[in-house]
């Protein structure tokens, strides 16, 4: 199954952000989507998951048939996490899956999914406004893990997390890449090169794909840091 992005654009004022975009994704891979602070990364999720309006298509492909993506098929975690924080862990957890009991598949108890993200049993009944940035972020990625969405959309989850969680959510990733599209932003290059099968650069508002034939080559990586500087330039 391929997702496919068909000339996405999308402009502030005078400013294009995103410039006739398009792109094909296919499931099974972890796609790296590397750009600079502000090169459009977010611009594009939100487009993708239709929480701004923009220009162009996207769609779901597989054996020569086209589908409509619906909201059911993407998940969306943010860099920043965003939970209901009245809520405990065990709370959020049973609420998520009683209201989407009927698009889950195989319910497992509670216990075991948070045994699944490594979520300490003392904490499963805290309230998440006392949940550390990173526990906050296991519970963002647990509810994408029990939603299985085909594409999963990953805005720099990792760049403020701990050594520890952050590889165990690489691991985590790794392990689920199998079942979905994933586009993973980040703006740090040695993170897309270590966790993703595909390098995608985001510059001067356009989608590029750039080979990984040799990932220790200086040239590889001073073609990319080349391409960025010229996007803070422009």
């Amino acid at each position: 199954m391929d997702f496919v992005i068909e000339h996405l654009s999308k402009s502030y004022e005078k400013k294009n952000v995103l410039r006739d975009v398009s792109f094909s994704f296919k499931s099974g891979r972890i796609y790296g989507l590397l750009g600079r602070n502000g090169a459009g990364k977010t611009t594009l999720f939100n487009c993708i998951n239709r929480d701004i309006e923009s220009s162009g298509a996207f769609y779901f492909e597989e054996n020569g048939l086209r589908r409509e993506v619906k909201a059911e098929d993407i998940g969306y975690v943010l860099s920043t996490p965003t939970v209901p924080e009245f809520l405990t862990g065990r709370e959020f957890l049973k609420f998520f899956i009683d209201i989407n009991k009927d698009s889950i598949k195989n319910i497992r108890p509670l216990d075991e999914y948070f045994e699944y993200m490594s979520i300490a049993y003392d904490d499963r009944d805290k309230l998440m406004k006392d949940y550390s940035h990173g526990m906050k972020n296991k519970m963002q990625m647990l509810i994408n893990i029990i939603a299985r969405p085909n594409l999963l959309l990953l805005d720099e989850p990792l760049t403020s997390l701990d050594v520890v969680v952050a590889e165990e959510m690489k691991q985590l990733l790794r392990s689920l890449k199998g079942e979905r599209v994933t586009i993973f932003s980040t703006h740090i290059l040695d993170l897309a090169l270590d966790l993703c099968d595909e390098i995608v650069l985001l510059s001067h508002g356009e989608l590029e794909a750039v080979g990984k034939a040799d990932l220790d080559s200086h040239d590889f990586k001073e073609k990319i840091l080349a391409a960025l500087r010229e996007d803070e330039d422009d």
